[in-house]
């Protein structure tokens, strides 16, 4: 096998998570539970660290395959699969954090996230400073020596597509630092590489690829990620088998998938500015988004999701969305579908309209996560909509 750590990232995710003794397609290891040859033997298991031939909880030869898959494209030295996204944060900070802990989140971030920090994180005594994450100088400025636990940032942010500069992520000193890399994916921005303690994926979106799979991953040094192990063991929100199987077959066509929609993103913002009923457009690909010079700098593709606002408010968006005839309605993105949503009633309807307001998270704003359609086809579709209102 080719040493993927010197293979350009598309060639690799071909190469990576492989046993080729199995195969050429990801193997599927369904059992919960594997005899040993007696007690000693499965004493030795009982307390091995995060390795497969005990019970499935603990680790599974699929499930392991794809966090291999992972951590090579990550150029991590480990990573651990979850049953969601959402069981990959709710997993890191509570094996990290305890009752007294401090957190410094961005405010602008997925829905989800912002809920277990105002919930269960509120409820368990573990405090959260939310700053803009747009300037990474306020993470630092927020931390609480001996106090601060955890700084969580997400970049690119969904559904503003907000970044944040790693550079100055990493260079944070004391506090493990997380990044939410859901939007970009492994092929597009490395946060590893500027020093940052933990990347994490809800790969239920652009890593599995199909909308077939529901799947959490985080990514990191082995001792870290060995630690965050011993308490998923106990969370329990273990990758089911048949997922990670999913997450492995998408890896293999990221990279096609990924330039496809990101050149279709493009395109689609590039035509929506033109488009006169469209008030603003948020892409990192565009000249015109505040952070472009950032998002050239430490991305190697913009990815397949932009936002849009539109004039008049909710009513106009709903119009606008019934009027699509091959552009979806759904919540989820990285799929080979076009999928539309409106952020503020769906995806994000759980924040608070403070934050809504301060984030800028308006009744006009609509999300567009792009497919693998014909591009044509899909402007067509938005401007036949666009006209119908």
């Amino acid at each position: 096998m080719p040493d993927n750590n010197q293979q350009n990232s598309a060639t690799a995710a071909i190469n990576v998570g492989r046993d080729d003794s199995n195969g050429l397609a990801p193997s599927l290891s369904t059992s919960s539970t594997w005899p040993s040859s007696g007690l000693e033997e499965t004493h030795r298991q009982a307390k091995a660290l995060h390795q497969t031939g005990n019970y499935s909880r603990y680790a599974n030869p699929t499930v392991q395959a794809f966090e291999q898959a992972i951590a090579e494209l990550e150029k991590t030295e480990s990573a651990l699969a979850f049953a969601s996204g959402m069981g990959a944060i709710s997993t890191v900070v509570l094996a990290l954090c305890s009752t007294g802990d401090h957190i410094v989140a961005q405010r602008n971030c997925y829905a989800g996230t912002l809920a277990f920090f105002n919930g269960p994180c509120a409820r368990l005594g573990i405090e959260v400073t939310y700053v803009d994450g747009r300037n990474a100088q306020e993470f630092a400025a927020a931390v609480r020596p001996g106090k601060t636990m955890l700084v969580f940032a997400e970049t690119p942010t969904n559904p503003h597509l907000d970044l944040v500069d790693l550079t100055e992520l990493g260079s944070i000193k004391g506090p493990f630092t997380v990044v939410d890399s859901t939007l970009a994916t492994p092929l597009s921005q490395r946060p590893h590489d500027y020093g940052v303690s933990i990347v994490m994926h809800s790969a239920t979106k652009g890593i599995a690829g199909h909308n077939d799979a529901t799947l959490g991953v985080i990514a990191g040094d082995l001792e870290l990620i060995n630690d965050i192990w011993a308490y998923s063991v106990l969370h329990g929100a273990t990758a089911s088998p048949f997922d990670a199987m999913n997450g492995l077959r998408g890896i293999r066509t990221l990279d096609v998938r990924l330039e496809r929609q990101s050149q279709s993103a493009q395109e689609i913002a590039e035509w929506l500015l033109t488009q006169k009923n469209v008030t603003g457009v948020r892409y990192p690909g565009l000249k015109s988004h505040p952070q472009h010079e950032l998002a050239v700098k430490q991305m190697r593709y913009f990815g397949s999701v932009l936002s849009f606002e539109i004039a008049s408010g909710r009513e106009a968006a709903s119009k606008l969305i019934d009027a699509l005839k091959l552009i979806r309605p759904a919540v989820t993105f990285g799929g080979p579908e076009t999928l539309i949503s409106h952020s503020a009633t769906s995806t994000h309807n759980s924040v608070d309209r403070e934050t809504k307001n301060k984030t800028g998270l308006t009744d006009s704003l609509l999300r567009l996560a792009i497919g693998l359609e014909s591009c044509s086809d899909l402007k067509n579709d938005l401007e036949t909509a666009l006209k119908s209102y």
